[in-house]
């Protein structure tokens, strides 16, 4: 079974559930749901009324991602949201996924939600700690969705930029580290990808969004675009057992310049500090207090 999953207690951020997209795409898009098996009423909220009947029968129009939530387009004009959470896993059986096909396999404790698909392929929604989410609403609104409509612009889209930026934080009297993992400013960035991005812009997460000026919003805006880019292209960061669609780890981990690497030398050619970890609104910062001013 191929398993494509939030990394451990870490709630996945946008290159973890883009990968998640892409490893699901290719198996569900264009297929019918020929059965679903709704095995609990909730997760972190009630699923929505009559949640099987609705979806059995649809066809996946499309599967796309908007910040850190999956979003399958139905042909009966309903969208199906889905959020990770924090464990929460989509496993992949019985279609080739990578270079393999896996048969179904027993059911598991966990396993929430079966979408059983007309090509023969099983997707089944596991989530041990039950802080995902599931939800059905008509796809012409659904960006109005309670977990949608305050979301800011998509960080690899052409709503992201300096102007965006430097307007979104002017005058804001909390840390940069605060303000862009607010999800209104900027959509889809977590703890980890905001900790790299702030250190190749060489910004300390201690300063003050208002505070930052035009030269280091122009060096911010490409590095959060490179970092993601990156964490893309290497399947996403496994820090505990993560995975992508074809049972691979996510590498980005081995690049991380900053997160997780405390006491550590900082990787900046020529410069002698070394990786601090500090405490910011109870999450962890990690950053190099030498060059990130």
């Amino acid at each position: 079974m191929r398993r494509l999953r939030a990394p451990g207690s870490v709630m996945p951020e946008l290159p973890e559930v883009e990968t998640v997209r892409r490893g699901l795409a290719p198996v569900m898009e264009g297929q019918v749901i020929a059965r679903v098996q709704v095995n609990r009423p909730d997760l972190r909220w009630p699923f929505p009324p009559d949640m099987a009947a609705r979806l059995t029968g649809a066809r996946v129009l499309a599967l796309r991602r908007r910040s850190k939530y999956l979003l399958a387009d139905l042909d009966r004009g309903e969208t199906l949201l889905v959020h990770l959470g924090m464990s929460g896993r989509m496993l992949v059986s019985g279609a080739l996924v990578g270079q393999f096909v896996h048969a179904h396999p027993a059911p598991a404790k966990h396993d929430h939600v079966v979408l059983d698909l007309d090509n023969g392929a099983r997707i089944t929604f596991n989530d041990p700690r039950r802080f995902g989410a599931m939800d059905l609403v008509a796809t012409a609104r659904a960006e109005a969705h309670p977990l949608l409509a305050r979301l800011g612009p998509e960080p690899l889209g052409n709503g992201f930029h300096e102007a965006h930026l430097a307007a979104a934080l002017e005058g804001r009297r909390i840390s940069v580290k605060a303000a862009l993992l607010d999800q209104r400013i900027v959509a889809g960035l977590g703890n980890i990808y905001v900790c790299e991005a702030l250190f190749r812009a060489r910004i300390s997460p201690r300063r003050l969004a208002g505070n930052l000026g035009p030269v280091r919003i122009a060096r911010l805006v490409p590095a959060i675009r490179d970092v993601l880019t990156e964490a893309i292209a290497a399947g996403g960061s496994s820090l505990r057992d993560y995975r992508q669609a074809d049972g691979e780890l996510g590498y980005f981990q081995h690049a991380f310049d900053v997160y997780g690497r405390e006491g550590a030398p900082c990787r900046r050619p020529y410069c002698t500090g070394r990786i601090v970890r500090i405490a910011q609104s109870a999450r962890a910062s990690f950053h190099c207090p030498r060059c990130q001013r």
